[in-house]
């Protein structure tokens, strides 16, 4: 039989791969995008329903209808799920990171993104600063370049 036999040991192949790549962001997420790059964070509302969603989308899951208004969001919100990342990704934030699920005020549905300013040293304790229920605020960066990471969180109190 040519090729590997069952149970024999096929080894590892190592390699490296580099990803250069463009999409196109399209109506919803360009707005979405742009208002970023402009400090503004923006949500699509349905008018039928009255449902307004973060991160925006183009219909609304109650009424199917096309979210038809943009509402700039408050830029403060509660933690409805959290979690510290402890693996890392090449050309990301090196671990360990806190991210939670947080939905602004005034907003129906919950955008993650990192939080910033808890100390991670001690997991448990951090998790406790990271509690669903825990008021954060929006925090944009100084330089911003219409991308998710143009923000993160910072708890309140």
């Amino acid at each position: 039989m040519n090729g590997i036999e069952p149970g024999q040991d096929a080894g590892v192949i190592e390699d490296e791969v580099t990803l250069r790549y463009q999409y196109a962001l399209g109506e919803v997420a360009g707005t979405f995008m742009q208002g970023l790059r402009d400090g503004k964070i923006l949500a699509s509302r349905c008018t039928k329903s009255g449902l307004t969603y973060l991160p925006p989308r183009a219909y609304c899951e109650r009424s199917f209808e096309r979210c038809d208004v943009w509402i700039e969001a408050r830029l403060e919100g509660v933690i409805e799920a959290s979690t510290i990342v402890v693996r890392g990704f090449e050309g990301k934030r090196p671990p360990p990171v806190a991210i939670a699920f947080v939905r602004l005020d005034g907003v129906d549905s919950a955008i993650g993104n990192y939080v910033d300013g808890v100390d991670l040293s001690d997991h448990a304790a951090a998790m406790q600063r990271l509690q669903p229920g825990r008021r954060v605020r929006v925090e944009f960066a100084e330089r911003r370049e219409g991308r998710i990471t143009d923000f993160s969180f910072r708890c309140v109190d």
